[in-house]
């Protein structure tokens, strides 16, 4: 399989751990490379935080147009779009924050989500889908809770996996989902996407701190979706971890393409095409 070559060599070459998982989503097919590891999450933990609010939302717990009143106590480091609204008197809804949460990442506005539905609810559901390694241990940017080991922590397989219950909806209903991958796709700043065609849909969401690198997400290929997930930690250089994300899933995109426009004896037919 060139894809295992390809990622093995880029496994290789990398000075630190990293780890993947691949779900072909129209046959369910995975590869894995020491997915079963445990990485720290930095943002990409918010994945879990969005997932949680969507199934509250569906349970009627909350309303996902519930109104928040932006309060200076909430506002945290590396907050975009928080940090320059007016105290006690803008107000957004939650979608909106989980807008921000997944777009700019703002820290602030998933602190205040975590409060909202609860770090033990996400991690009660996280239980109950059989996620037994992925953890929200702390708030955003609390460097005490990080400094005592309390880490936000996954690992690819796990992550591949709730991702695909999500795709199938067997977390929420129809609306749910799309709205959930909705918001997940929203444009941002991400290792995936980066040497992608700009008109292909991407769900994910990267995350980052000092010797790590991540991404996960699901990859909207039209008749051949799948869900790229990969997790670097202890590196050297933090680019080496983005590059490494980015022609990793250059390469996966490469064969998902190619299988998607091929028939079942690898033909392949671009449009306006003559045959011969």
């Amino acid at each position: 399989m060139k894809l295992e070559k390809s990622i093995l060599d880029i496994d290789r070459g990398l000075d630190g751990a990293m780890g993947v998982a691949i779900v072909d989503l129209t046959d369910g097919h995975k590869y894995l490379l020491h997915a079963n590891d445990i990485y720290p999450q930095a943002s990409s933990i918010k994945i879990c935080v969005l997932a949680e609010l969507y199934r509250q939302a569906q349970q009627g717990k909350l309303k996902l147009t519930d109104m928040y009143t932006v309060n200076a106590a909430d506002l945290v480091q590396d907050s975009d779009i928080m940090g320059g609204l007016t105290p006690g008197v803008t107000q957004i809804t939650l979608r909106d924050l989980a807008t921000m949460m997944v777009a700019v990442s703002d820290n602030s506005a998933t602190n205040v989500l975590i409060d909202r539905v609860g770090m033990d609810n996400v991690n009660a559901f996280l239980s109950a889908q059989g996620l037994r390694d992925t953890r929200l241990r702390r708030k955003m940017m609390d460097l005490k809770a990080a400094g005592e080991g309390r880490e936000n922590i996954s690992t690819p397989n796990e992550m591949a996996t709730l991702l695909q219950a999500l795709y199938q909806g067997k977390i929420l209903n129809k609306e749910g989902t799309a709205d959930f991958f909705k918001v997940l796709a929203t444009h941002k700043d991400s290792w995936i996407p980066r040497n992608l065609p700009d008109d292909l849909k991407i769900a994910d969401k990267p995350g980052a701190l000092e010797g790590v690198r991540n991404d996960s997400g699901v990859i909207f290929v039209e008749k051949r979706p799948y869900i790229l997930c990969v997790m670097t930690t202890y590196l050297r250089r933090e680019r080496d971890g983005e590059e490494a994300i980015s022609n990793i899933s250059l390469a996966a995109w490469r064969m998902f393409d190619r299988i998607a426009r091929a028939s079942e004896y690898g033909r392949v037919i671009s449009p306006g095409n003559s045959s011969r």
